[in-house]
């Protein structure tokens, strides 16, 4: 039985790290990241020319027909660079029309989002931390939606918005259309902008399959969440290698003692060993789906708690300097806070786990 990744998921990801790596390096990083749009217009055009915008949209609609395991791989890379993409928002997007959309609805916006010409997001987060679809309160009645969603990832940018409703259905708005307001908010992660949408009788289409398919959205926010921690947990053990391999002590590189070895490889044995959760939770949305639910959970709790654990220890092992503006280690990090927040924390999601469970 064949448990690594096929050639061209390995191939997948070397393309992706290779964009990554030269359109996107570190200094770059730093300019987007200070400054206040959190995102690079630039870099979303070449990964969409490359296809990365309709990687999990279906063939007959312009993208690449592939599933929730190819973008959870490109997630991953994503959080290694700490690339500042609307990637998370936009696969979602997709991935709520595909699977709860009509005919028509799938006609008119896929095709465009599979090529990039436009860009889709989520909304599913509301006050009070309520994030799951069970406990949207926003309404929907007829073809209009009123009510405030918060952090919505590059709101700001996007065309049309998938909006979660009370009774965990989904809609489609148009963030141009009369009713909607978007307020940027200063949220934790600076390669992701977020913003509040305010919906006051904003006009609007139902998806009718919403309700099924925000429970499968969710679940895949929740994969690509965890894969993009995992990537950016090796690359702060990455970070980390470089770092104490160079700075000395007592004219002795850091490396040298065994206290820091140890810490760095707690760092990676902890990291590495949850590589499977979050290649398990994304198979099993395409191919379990008695299972998928409880894996993406799980995945979603475990990795991101095993990332923050990680991106502390970095900071602890970069000394004085970690704590600083000017050190990298921040950007990780706090994409790393962003990702164990965002659709709930480790402890709601290992609740959920438990009552899948049947506990």
């Amino acid at each position: 039985m064949e448990f690594g990744l096929s050639e061209e998921q390995k191939l997948l990801q070397e393309t992706v790290r290779s964009f990554v790596s030269k359109e996107c390096p570190v200094t770059k990083l730093r300019e987007i990241f200070d400054g206040e749009l959190g995102t690079e217009p630039a870099l979303w055009k070449g990964l969409s020319e490359m296809g990365i915008a309709g990687l999990a949209i279906s063939e007959d609609h312009g993208g690449a027909g592939m599933e929730v395991l190819d973008l959870a791989l490109v997630s991953e890379v994503l959080g290694e660079g700490a690339l500042p993409t609307p990637f998370l928002g936009h696969s979602l997007a997709g991935l709520a029309i595909e699977a709860g959309g009509s005919d028509e609805q799938k006609s008119r916006w896929l095709p465009r989002l599979a090529s990039g010409d436009a860009l889709g997001t989520v909304a599913f987060g509301e006050l009070d931390n309520r994030w799951q679809p069970e406990e949207w309160t926003t309404q929907a009645s007829g073809s209009r939606v009123t009510g405030t969603k918060r952090f919505v990832p590059n709101g700001s940018l996007s065309d049309v918005v998938v909006v979660g409703v009370a009774g965990g259905g989904l809609v489609l708005i148009e963030k141009e259309a009369k009713g909607v307001t978007c307020e940027t908010m200063d949220g934790i992660d600076r390669t992701r902008g977020v913003c509040e949408l305010i919906l006051d009788e904003a006009p609007c289409e139902s998806l009718p399959n919403g309700a099924a398919a925000s429970r499968r959205v969710r679940d895949a926010a929740l994969v690509l969440l965890a894969a993009d921690s995992f990537g950016a947990a090796w690359k702060l053990i990455r970070m980390t290698i470089d770092y104490t391999g160079t700075r000395e002590q007592f004219g002795t590189p850091l490396t040298q003692f065994q206290s820091v070895k140890h810490e760095i490889a707690n760092m990676a044995t902890d990291v590495e060993q949850t590589r499977a959760l979050y290649w398990y939770a994304a198979h099993a949305l395409d191919h379990l789906p008695d299972d998928s639910a409880h894996a993406a959970a799980i995945a979603k709790a475990h990795i991101t708690d095993r990332a923050m654990e990680a991106a502390r220890s970095a900071f602890e092992l970069h000394g004085g300097i970690g704590f600083t503006w000017e050190c990298d280690v921040q950007m990780w990090f706090k994409r790393c806070m962003f990702n164990r927040a965002f659709l709930g924390t480790p402890e709601v999601h290992r609740e959920r786990s438990a009552q899948l469970s049947g506990w």
